[in-house]
């Protein structure tokens, strides 16, 4: 049997150890903990925070239209771009990958996103 890389890996670390976190205010930070368990029921707020990135998409991909306002203004659109650009399989939907594409000016308008991206099991895509 093959084994699978999963991106959102299970176990505990210190926070202080992700250096994309370090890069966020402490606003942004905040809030980021505070909506955690609305985005990331899974995992507790300190185990969401390890993983910046995937929290954000999530609130990208899930978030209200306040949640998401909110995080544009306290993350930025730089952050945001760089979120979307380095996306995982699964993290977000046809619908908010366009709208983010659009959004974020990472495609022209009236132009197609690229393709979702695909999950790969041992060198094949699925």
């Amino acid at each position: 049997m093959e084994q699978c890389t999963v991106a959102w890996k299970h176990h505990l670390a210190d926070r202080s150890f992700v250096p994309d976190l370090a890069e966020l205010s402490a606003e942004a930070v905040s809030f980021l903990e505070r909506v955690s368990p609305v985005y990331v029921w899974w995992k507790t707020p300190n185990e969401a925070l390890l993983y910046p990135n995937r929290l954000i998409a999530q609130v990208m991909n899930m978030g209200t239209y306040e949640d998401t306002q909110s995080l544009e203004r306290l993350v930025g659109n730089d952050r945001l771009r760089e979120v979307v650009v380095h996306a995982e399989a699964g993290w977000f939907r046809p619908r908010s990958w366009s709208y983010w594409h659009h959004r974020l000016g990472l495609i022209e308008p009236g132009d197609n996103p690229p393709a979702l991206p695909e999950r790969q099991l041992g060198g094949r895509l699925r």
